[in-house]
């Protein structure tokens, strides 16, 4: 048996994310093939169910400047509001054709990110509540530590949004717009827009998780 003496031992020194983040998490996009399966922005397949949409954006910094080397993952419910996961328990099954995670880069020349996915239907929340549609964020980036979490809620749900209970639960009402993307159509394809700033005026609410 050790015989530890805590007092001696010292904290484990923490290292940014970065810079250079997707050239262990994504090398493709650095042009570098080591895995048989890469990830990838492309949750869909042709047999999946639900509306397709583009999500995409672009992350600032507090002087409102793109990064160009920041990864993004992203985690959702299927059309029907069931998670593609064990977690959860409900008897209603997901879409087997919809994987409800993708991870990708931002471009390196524009810092444009984006996902092909699907737009998520009403989950369930604690307590028997409803959440509004949403698609869980997370960035990882230079000079930061730990992953930002945020969430991706939809212009065109309003109603469902108002009812929310975790965006009710941020006490500045105004900030809660820092959290929906706006929608638009190109192309005939349907794209929401949705912008993270890290620092300022305008920083996204991000959560403690």
């Amino acid at each position: 048996m050790n015989n530890w003496n805590f007092q001696e031992l010292k904290e484990t020194p923490s290292q940014t994310g970065g810079p250079y983040v997707h050239i262990g998490l994504l090398p493709q996009q650095a042009n570098i093939e080591v895995f048989e399966n890469n990830f990838n922005n492309q949750l869909v397949q042709d047999q999946t169910k639900g509306e397709r949409i583009r999500l995409e954006g672009q992350v600032f910094d507090g002087l409102g400047l793109p990064l160009r080397d920041v990864l993004i993952e992203i985690w959702q419910a299927d059309a029907n509001g069931i998670y593609p996961s064990h977690a959860d328990t409900r008897e209603q099954k997901a879409d087997p054709a919809f994987q409800g995670w993708g991870r990708t880069g931002a471009d390196f020349e524009t810092g444009v990110w984006s996902f092909n996915t699907i737009k998520p239907g009403a989950t369930v929340g604690r307590k028997g509540s409803t959440q509004a549609p949403h698609i869980a964020l997370v960035i990882f980036a230079r000079g930061i530590n730990l992953g930002l979490h945020t969430r991706v809620y939809f212009d065109d749900e309003a109603e469902a949004n108002a009812n929310d209970p975790i965006l009710n639960s941020i006490e500045w009402a105004p900030r809660r717009q820092t959290l929906v993307a706006k929608r638009s159509e190109e192309n005939g394809e349907v794209v929401y827009r949705f912008d993270i700033r890290i620092q300022g005026d305008d920083e996204t609410v991000f959560f403690d998780i």
